[in-house]
């Protein structure tokens, strides 16, 4: 089998341009596809921990990001009184002259990633989807939505947590679970003294906040649903709900609630996940990002492990190695780490559901927070 020369990344997001970007620093020629001719982003913030921005320092861009986000000095957790302190942890940085966190809006990472993965001079067309995939020897033959007919060394599906790729590759049952829990989030002014994550733990779950900018903050809240509620809700109304669901917290909590009013500012989802049981590829069609290990965001590593996949991948092609040995030793540095991050996550979120489950979040956040800052 010969080295990997050319690639076709699918998606736009952040692990596909994390990708993208990661490949032709090592000279690789890559196109990307992205499905969204708009090629827009749905989200408030992201939180940036420290292996993201190891990651993003090896792409060149963690102090773009640190520039246009807000520096996340540690995490103060308290009970949903808003007074009963539980934990204020200061966390270390993992790139030196770089805070140890970061928090960005999602718009702004995502023109970050774009414009590098732009001036990468990689092959970038929105609006268009891959049609079919064709194994031949020594190559895959890709078709389009647009009627392009391409061949690769690699195909790199970067397609989401609702992945046709994966689909694609695996069937449809292996696809993304509900986890039984519900994320909100809503940009707000930013509390003046807000130099980290606050958390408070409630009944069903935990709300907080994240600095994004000098200015601008998100509220978050992650619930079990309350019985008998539906699942999904209609836009229509969602600042109202949003606002019953904070009712038992105080604090920073309670003074924000009233904040909550424009319905089209608040993001509600259901939290799901998925691990692609290993390998994550079949032939030369590799996935990468949520599309092979969607988390949920209890220890803020989605984002994270997106970019860190794009690093490793590089890392492994720019070895010159035959394309089965850079899937072998790709896999070799993801999956138990990924798998980590993923399990740690959701059981830490089982447990907000179900106090007398026999499980410690604390020792979990560690476990992952562990597997996170490991060398990659």
């Amino acid at each position: 089998m010969t080295a990997v020369r050319r690639v076709l990344v699918v998606g736009g997001g952040i692990g596909g341009l994390s990708a993208t970007i990661a490949l032709r620093r090592t000279g690789v020629d890559v196109d990307l596809v992205e499905k969204n001719p708009e090629w827009t982003v749905h989200g408030v913030g992201i939180i940036q921990p420290g292996n993201a921005l190891r990651a993003l320092h090896e792409l060149g861009l963690a102090e773009e990001c640190v520039a246009e986000g807000h520096p996340i000095l540690g995490m103060r957790s308290r009970l949903a009184d808003g007074t009963t302190l539980l934990h204020d942890d200061t966390f270390p940085p993992a790139v030196p002259g770089l805070p140890p966190t970061n928090g960005i809006t999602r718009r702004r990472l995502h023109d970050i990633l774009v414009a590098a993965a732009t001036r990468s001079g990689a092959d970038i067309r929105t609006g268009v989807t891959v049609s079919t995939l064709d194994e031949r020897p020594g190559e895959v033959g890709v078709a389009f939505s647009d009627g392009a007919h391409r061949s690769y060394d690699l195909v790199v599906g970067a397609d989401g947590l609702y992945s046709t790729m994966r689909e694609t590759l695996f069937g449809a049952g292996v696809k993304a679970r509900f986890t039984g829990q519900v994320a909100w989030r809503i940009n707000l002014p930013r509390i003046p003294e807000l130099d980290r994550m606050w958390m408070f733990r409630g009944s069903r779950g935990s709300a907080g906040f994240v600095p994004l900018a000098p200015d601008l903050m998100y509220m978050l809240t992650i619930e079990k649903v309350p019985e008998g509620a539906p699942v999904r809700l209609p836009r229509e109304g969602l600042a109202a709900v949003y606002r019953e669901r904070l009712a038992e917290y105080g604090g920073p909590v309670a003074e924000h609630r009233e904040l909550v009013r424009d319905d089209d500012e608040v993001v509600y989802r259901p939290v799901e996940n998925v691990l692609v049981p290993p390998p994550w590829h079949r032939g030369r069609v590799l996935l990468i990002g949520d599309a092979a290990h969607g988390t949920s965001p209890h220890c803020g590593q989605g984002g994270a492990q997106a970019i860190e996949d794009g690093v490793v991948l590089a890392d492994e092609v720019g070895k010159g190695l035959p394309v089965e040995q850079v899937l072998d030793g790709f896999m070799g540095r993801r999956y138990a780490r990924c798998k980590t991050i993923v399990e740690g996550s959701e059981r830490i979120g089982r447990w907000e559901q179900d106090h007398s489950l026999d499980i410690d979040p604390d020792a979990a956040a560690f476990e992952v927070t562990m597997a996170a800052m490991a060398p990659l």
